[in-house]
């Protein structure tokens, strides 16, 4: 059934799905249960600019949507719901064809804190005519519109190297009728893009040889997905797209993902395309024109995808793409997408350079996993993660940073000084690991060195299923986390996936052969453990 009621003189409109299973025995705590689970989305659809007609069409559309796929949607023009509390029921917002400057500072600001603790996004077609003054938005959403031709038909293509629900109807090419933005500047190198328009195939007013027109990204810890398709009416009566965009709200809303590829990917091309740079604050030591500071975990950040001085670079070696990282700027290396369920494996070896602030210290980076929240979390460049530690005679260590953490069975030996110190032990209980108040420590080191000298390339690898997770070096198992957590939002929820990120912390390393497979269990050879 459907609910309004007005608030402020807006009218809000409330679609509640109920759900009834009937059984022999009660169907009164089925429902109940159903009804607790059912995902809540607020459709927003105010306008201070151009109002498109099409409005109460998309409401009518996502109206029976929702029915379909047992959501609980509210609809409303009303922006004093974006405040904290009203945003922590909602599972997804998705501005439909909104328009001009929506929402104030406060509002603004409650929606960052939503995105921030893992809220989703939507953006259907004038999204992204809105709010053009607020830096965050636009990031989110990854472009700004600036124009368009007249309505008519164009060939969009698929993206096949980022394959998505939101297109897996789609064939490889079709033709459609819309209204085709054009925008400020190039989409955002941060978005995964999957829907492209071929600029040959309409008249009028074009923006470049890439024109991207649908995209998906995680941006500062929630789920994003935005479409420059819906203007018109017969959008939403048209099949392909309602489930183009049914497809990007399921996946924003968390019940779909974006699979590894069955036989595996490798994760390292010559344009780190599946990456993205977060670049830390810049110690005086450094040569750039950069505010410096000699704390490089509270200084300024350089920030998203501003890699002047090439930190991260790919070039070719025997045949093989090798990464080099030169570790000069604090940074991380970042996947686009999140993973769960996977073996990931990669060569390392040590370089030869050392930088500040680390210059007398072990040569150290890492491979940070089911990484979680914005960028920058940790020291102002990493995010919450569990981290599988590289760093001379210290490979495979589990360090626990910020938020992000978990259980190791380990042997806990008494310092001189009093502190807890823990080495991986799989006949040991578990032990819960995090810096934090309550516990006796962030990290468990390795059960044995396994690592070759330096200069020598090593294999890293990591298994993850569901919350678990094993480190091995060289074919070693040396640590294994359970338990996986993270904490969001005042709640601790279990953690299964995230994105992956590779360290610069002051010392050149160089990755290769970066390989990850999805799994459905874990070897039967680590059983035992």
């Amino acid at each position: 059934m459907f609910k309004l009621f007005k608030k402020n003189g807006l009218a809000i409109v409330t679609s509640f799905i109920l759900i009834i299973t009937y059984s022999c025995k009660t169907n009164s705590t089925t429902a109940s249960a159903e009804i607790k689970t059912a995902k809540n989305i607020l459709v927003f659809s105010k306008t201070s600019g151009f109002r498109h007609t099409s409005i109460p069409k998309g409401i009518l559309a996502l109206q029976k949507m929702g029915d379909q796929q047992h959501w609980k949607m509210t609809f409303t023009e009303d922006a004093t719901l974006f405040n904290k509390e009203t945003l922590s029921d909602f599972n997804l917002v998705l501005f439909l064809n909104t328009t001009g400057d929506v929402l104030n500072r406060s509002q603004e600001l409650a929606f960052e804190e939503y995105m921030h603790k893992g809220g989703s996004y939507v953006g259907v077609h004038a999204a992204s005519d809105t709010e053009y003054e607020w830096p965050f938005y636009a990031e989110m959403v990854g472009a700004q519109f600036k124009s368009h031709p007249k309505q008519q038909k164009a060939v969009l293509n698929v993206d096949t190297s980022n394959p998505h629900p939101a297109t897996s109807h789609y064939p490889a090419s079709f033709e459609k009728f819309d209204e085709w933005y054009n925008f400020k500047k190039p989409v955002a190198k941060h978005v995964n893009v999957i829907l492209s328009i071929d600029e040959n195939s309409y008249q009028g007013e074009r923006m470049g040889s890439h024109h991207p027109i649908s995209w998906y990204h995680i941006y500062e810890g929630g789920r994003v997905f935005y479409t420059a398709m819906g203007h018109t009416d017969e959008s939403y009566s048209d099949v392909n797209f309602l489930k183009h965009l049914q497809e990007g709200i399921r996946w924003s809303l968390g019940e779909t993902e974006v699979e590894i590829a069955k036989g595996g990917e490798n994760l390292l091309d010559a344009n780190l395309s599946k990456w993205d740079v977060w670049m830390g604050a810049v110690h005086p030591t450094v040569d750039i024109d950069f505010e410096k500071s000699t704390n490089v975990q509270t200084g300024k950040p350089m920030g998203l995808n501003n890699d002047p001085k090439k930190v991260f670079s790919v070039h070719k070696e025997n045949g093989d793409n090798i990464l080099h990282i030169t570790g000069e700027i604090y940074g991380g290396l970042t996947t686009k997408n999140e993973y769960g369920n996977y073996h990931l494996s990669v060569q390392f070896k040590w370089g030869d350079k050392q930088w500040e602030p680390r210059l007398k210290d072990k040569k150290d980076s890492g491979i940070l996993y089911h990484a979680k929240g914005p960028h920058g979390t940790f020291w102002k460049v990493w995010m919450h993660s569990l981290e599988y530690q590289v760093q001379e005679q210290d490979c495979g260590d589990f360090i626990a940073l910020g938020q992000v953490y978990g259980d190791v069975p380990a042997t806990e030996k008494i310092q001189t000084n009093g502190k807890s110190t823990f080495i991986y032990n799989p006949s040991e209980n578990n032990v819960p690991i995090k810096y934090a108040p309550g516990f006796k420590s962030g990290r468990v080191a390795k059960s044995a060195l396994y690592e070759n000298p330096n200069g020598a390339w090593n294999t890293l690898e990591i298994y993850c299923l569901g919350n678990q997770s094993i480190h091995l070096v060289n074919g070693h198992v040396v640590n294994r986390v359970n338990n996986a957590r993270y904490d969001v939002g005042g709640k601790t929820i279990s953690l299964d996936k995230g994105k992956i990120q590779l360290q610069s912390e002051a010392a050149e390393v160089f990755y290769k052969n970066m390989r990850i497979e999805p799994i459905v269990n874990f070897p039967s050879k680590f059983k035992k453990l």
